[in-house]
């Protein structure tokens, strides 16, 4: 079971500017005619995630993987959860400490828990085998200064923000070197990097 950090990047490091809009960074999203999952909700997620033939094994196996999505609650409260139907994952835990709204799509697989430590450990009962994303911003460094992320994926885009929310949030733990990636991929404006955590 593996448990990454995840997001898309502008080259300077940031997944979205201070007023939360993510500009070009989603662009290679759609850019392409390979369909990365089947639509059944493109009111939620806007037009088909459709992405070039040199992402769409990577993008579509990470997908199918992941069974379980930690994200904060700024982000569930910008896509309203995105109406319970998240782009890839069977189960979706939001870190938070207000409950979850009331009357909130009842039908969908969305826990909330107050801690980062808490949600981690509910995602891999969750899982059963899968694997883990963990949304990058703040909810993302967290986990990453607890050394609770195996591996760092990043979908870097050619675009330069020179300001904005980085992808490892206000984290302040110790420097750490990451392995050499064992996944370089370059797409249609977008360059995919995963990165193995180095366990000292």
């Amino acid at each position: 079971m593996t448990t990454y950090l995840h997001a898309v990047s502008s080259l300077d490091g940031y997944i979205a500017d201070d007023n939360d809009d993510v500009g070009r960074l989603h662009d290679w999203y759609f850019n392409g005619d390979h369909p990365i999952v089947d639509e059944d909700h493109p009111g939620v997620h806007g037009s088909p995630f459709q992405v070039s033939a040199a992402s769409v094994d990577y993008v579509s196996g990470m997908w199918s993987a992941q069974k379980v999505l930690v994200i904060g609650r700024h982000l569930f409260d910008i896509t309203n959860g995105w109406e319970g139907h998240p782009p890839a994952s069977d189960h979706v835990i939001v870190v938070s400490h207000r409950p979850k709204p009331d009357g909130w799509h009842p039908e969908a697989s969305y826990e909330f828990v107050t801690s980062v430590e808490d949600a981690l450990a509910r995602a891999h009962e969750l899982a059963d085998g899968g694997e883990i994303g963990v949304t990058a911003g703040d909810i993302g460094g967290q986990a990453f200064a607890l050394g609770l992320i195996d591996q760092v994926a990043i979908d870097v885009v050619p675009v330069v923000f020179g300001g904005g929310k980085p992808y490892f949030g206000s984290f302040t733990g110790a420097q750490q070197v990451l392995d050499d990636p064992d996944v370089v991929i370059q797409g249609d404006r977008v360059l995919h990097l995963r990165y193995p955590v180095r366990r000292s």
